[in-house]
């Protein structure tokens, strides 16, 4: 089998961890071994699960950097699946190729933008080497139409700009917002 690579990306609440486990679903059913892997930072719903944010779930192993990766890799793994690729390091991208070249396919989710709107960590990497990107968006909360960016909320105002760009939450600190919507302040 010839390995590749798919992102499934967008904004938060646009659906990125229920088709990455909707995905997931599928391998099991086709009985294929998979290894399904999530940071070790993304503690929001569960430690050794992946959990969407309308409660669906599947088993996980935590990882807090990409050298992690191969420790739950064998000859016989046909996928290795990635929920919230952007918390891991910069060495993620070489990672995930390395696996691809060995035959392997590579599924994994996350933001490919900040709350800033720019792109998020190690993701334009991943995009730019993956034979398949699924683009989700969100509904904006502000004007109805379709949320391609997440908006940052900090006591009921939009972040600023030089705030801390990793901070792991859920509707408490993010919702989604469309381009023209969508605020930091400078």
């Amino acid at each position: 089998m010839s390995g590749y690579i798919e992102v499934i990306t967008g904004p938060m609440f646009a659906g990125k961890t229920e088709e990455l486990i909707r995905r997931i679903k599928r391998l099991e059913y086709a009985k294929k071994n998979i290894v399904v892997l999530k940071p070790t930072i993304d503690k929001r719903y569960s430690i050794d699960e992946i959990v969407s944010h309308s409660n669906l779930r599947t088993k996980s192993y935590t990882i807090s950097s990409s050298s992690e990766i191969m420790k739950y890799v064998s000859d016989d793994t046909y996928a290795v699946i990635i929920d919230e690729v952007q918390f891991l390091d910069m060495e993620t991208p070489n990672v995930l190729n390395e696996l691809a070249n060995q035959g392997k396919r590579v599924i994994v989710s996350g933001l490919d933008k900040d709350f800033r709107g720019e792109p998020f960590g190690n993701m334009p990497s991943i995009l730019a080497m993956a034979e398949s990107v699924t683009k989700l968006t969100a509904i904006c909360v502000k004007c109805g139409e379709n949320a391609t960016c997440t908006q940052r909320i900090i006591n009921g105002l939009p972040a600023r700009y030089t705030d801390e760009i990793v901070l792991v939450g859920a509707k408490e600190s993010y919702e989604p917002r469309c381009r023209k919507c969508h605020e930091v302040i400078r």
